[in-house]
């Protein structure tokens, strides 16, 4: 299924929340927020992500809400043991006042703050639905952007039966001029109408298209049936777009009539239109 580079997707599970964001970039790029806690899942996350995504700036923020069931704990032995000591070395070089309970705040060690283990059963919970939460808006979006990208396709497909069947009536009025222009040149003075022929047959040669056009249209078919294939597609199209682009200006350039000229104009219109539109493709 085809994909488009942006979306969102969010979950919570208990005090776990995930928000997952998607962009437009040429690779896959991950960003990820967690608390220091979580930290050890990023690994697996970023891997999770890789497996799911090919490509898009995709920034990952996980946080924890609501009560995170944090605990504080007394180190009771290790205060006891500094007090004792204290009240020892007090007595021995006798030192005025007393240990206090103030003495013992000043030992950071004492104290620690335990955080219950958290379920990672509930995060990765949490991360998958805002992974599938994701890629559903980016599977939405990426049939818009196919089925607008196929009309264009379309365009192209019809500009170019046009141009085909508009070469026999250039390639007439190719000999018509030449003649005409042959006439007003000699005035009546006598000429090698079969080299005169010949003449013509290379400038028409020089000025036949008919192989760019033939190009054109396999490039479109190719480009259908990539389209139709989905999955991981959009930097294919976007080098076939580039060779459809690069016979229609070898075609424009070749070709001395207006009307071809005219035609090629709208169908370069067209594929910058589908390029523009293959970039938010995965």
């Amino acid at each position: 299924m085809i994909q488009s580079m942006t979306g969102f997707g969010a979950s919570e599970k208990n005090i776990f929340r995930v928000e997952i964001r998607s962009l437009n970039h040429r690779f896959a790029d991950i960003s990820m927020k967690l608390p220091p806690l979580l930290s050890k899942h990023e690994i697996p996350m970023r891997k999770m992500l890789k497996e799911k995504f090919a490509r898009g700036k995709i920034d990952v923020s996980v946080s924890i809400i609501g009560d995170s069931k944090a605990g504080f704990k007394l180190n009771a032995e290790l205060a006891k043991e500094i007090y004792k000591r204290l009240e020892a070395l007090r007595s021995e070089l006798s030192i005025p006042g007393a240990v206090d309970i103030q003495t013992l705040l000043n030992y950071r060690e004492l104290f620690t703050v335990e955080r219950q283990e958290c379920d990672s059963g509930l995060l990765y919970a949490a991360f998958k639905e805002a992974m599938e939460q994701l890629e559903k808006l980016r599977s939405e979006e990426g049939k818009i952007i196919s089925e607008d990208i196929s009309n264009m396709a379309g365009k192209v497909e019809s500009l170019n039966k046009d141009l085909i069947s508009l070469i026999p009536d250039v390639i007439s009025d190719y000999k018509i001029k030449f003649h005409e222009r042959l006439r007003e040149i000699l005035n009546g003075v006598g000429y090698d109408k079969d080299r005169m022929l010949q003449e013509v047959a290379i400038i028409i040669e020089k000025s036949d298209i008919t192989e760019e056009l033939t190009r054109i249209d396999t490039h479109i078919k190719q480009f259908r049936k990539i389209l139709k294939s989905g999955d991981i597609i959009g930097k294919q199209l976007d080098f076939l777009l580039q060779e459809l682009n690069r016979e229609a200006n070898t075609a424009a350039s070749k070709a001395g009539d207006y009307r071809i000229a005219n035609i090629i104009i709208e169908m370069k219109s067209e594929i910058e239109k589908m390029r523009e539109q293959v970039q938010n493709i995965q």
